[in-house]
């Protein structure tokens, strides 16, 4: 039976579930459905069209746009004596977003090591407090638990698995 809506409202309930998606691993909901949006268009996509599309703000669309572009999930198109910005999906979407959750999950663990470094700091300088004492001992554990993450990460086969399509 044919679905009321044609492609359109198809792609429309595509988007938005990869908004949900995003969405549950953490992750921007708008990342998501631009992202959703530009796999599911053919050819390239403006900033204009998108926010058209989706519905969004172009502040919400651009800054979405950046980090997909910065995780390697979308690229831009240029096209010449044309100022706007165009946007296609990667190629192999599949092996893009495993290489992203790698870079985005090792970015992640850089921010919680400069944390745990100044907990350090800061609790280096309360040796008399009783507390101290027991949060040197979860922070010194946190330090361990990210560095076998990284090691984790490094691993031939996590690297094979990201490079797969």
């Amino acid at each position: 039976m044919k679905q009321p809506g044609g492609g359109a409202a198809v792609k429309s309930r595509l988007v938005a579930a990869g908004g949900r998606l995003a969405q549950e691993f953490g992750f921007n909901r708008v990342a998501g459905e631009v992202l959703a949006c530009l796999y599911l268009t053919e050819g390239e996509a403006s900033l204009d069209a998108l926010e058209a599309e989706l519905g969004l703000s172009k502040a919400a669309v651009s800054l979405a746009a950046a980090q997909l572009e910065r995780l390697g999930l979308i690229h831009r198109v240029r096209k010449p004596g044309d100022r706007k910005r165009y946007y296609r999906s990667a190629d192999d979407i599949g092996s893009a977003l495993r290489h992203g959750i790698l870079k985005f999950a090792r970015a992640r663990m850089a921010v919680l090591e400069t944390e745990l470094g100044r907990a350090d700091e800061a609790l280096a300088d309360l040796k008399k407090d009783a507390g101290a004492k027991f949060l040197e001992g979860r922070v010194a554990r946190l330090h361990q638990l990210n560095k076998r993450a990284g090691r984790l990460l490094d691993n031939p086969l996590v690297k094979l698995f990201s490079k797969l399509g």
